[in-house]
């Protein structure tokens, strides 16, 4: 059994045309997230899944792996899936799928992830981190509710569990957009239909609960600072230039 972070970086984001090749740091942005990824110590191999050749050429300029694939998929997880088939992979490899916007992924974030769904039996993991209360009505932050058995119940870009009687402390929690999966159960996902609350939410995941599949989650203190906006990608530049002393 292997350990593959597969990277997905499309180029036409929305609101940040060309995301992953940003390189006001003197790298591009996907280099930044393959670094980072390469820091855990439970994975075997980092690739890029992308959908242009720009992106294909700037990772194999600093020496990454990427792959070519299909600008029609539906989502970054039918692009993993089309990856790892190209890609060859055994049945029982675990995939791990960290998005081309998280530079700051802690490796151990990565490493807790393999870990547990190595551990749960259930066929794909996730994260959660804690998530302020005054936070928690942006619809841009994803919110999961966690079973005790630390299960995913459900993900939402509304507050959720709602407060019916506004007593307060209730305890929210951030998804964190990564992923691990059996490679078996990333083709059975690239099969399945789309389902009505994915595409209500616009939430991928969701395909997995409707379709019957448990999601084991666990909770770490990485809150996510994912590059989503030009404000974000400003603030990362700012984070790596102290970091790098040269603020």
């Amino acid at each position: 059994m292997s350990v593959i972070a597969i990277i997905p970086a499309r180029y036409g984001s929305t609101r940040l045309p060309g995301k992953p090749l940003l390189a006001e740091t003197g790298k591009p942005l996907i280099r930044h997230v393959v670094e980072a990824v390469r820091q855990a110590s439970r994975v075997d191999r980092v690739v890029v899944a992308t959908d242009d050749e720009r992106i294909l050429a700037a990772v194999e300029a600093f020496g990454g792996e990427a792959v070519l694939t299909s600008p029609a998929c539906r989502t970054g997880t039918d692009r993993l899936a089309e990856a790892a088939e190209k890609l060859r992979l055994a049945d029982d490899d675990v995939v791990v799928n960290v998005q081309g916007d998280e530079p700051e992924i802690p490796a151990g974030a990565v490493d807790r992830l393999v870990e547990l769904l190595l551990a749960s039996g259930a066929p794909m993991a996730t994260l959660a981190a804690p998530l302020a209360p005054e936070l928690a009505d942006d619809a841009a932050k994803v919110k999961v509710v966690l079973g005790r058995g630390g299960r995913a119940l459900y993900f939402s870009r509304a507050k959720i569990p709602h407060d019916r009687d506004g007593a307060g402390g209730v305890d929210y929690l951030l998804h964190l957009g990564v992923y691990a999966y059996r490679a078996a159960f990333l083709k059975q996902y690239a099969a399945m239909e789309s389902t009505p609350a994915e595409a209500a939410e616009r939430l991928e995941q969701l395909r997995v609960l409707e379709s019957g599949f448990p999601i084991a989650a666990a909770v770490v203190d990485h809150g996510g600072a994912g590059v989503d906006t030009p404000e974000d990608y400003a603030a990362f530049v700012r984070r790596y230039r102290v970091k790098e002393g040269r603020a």
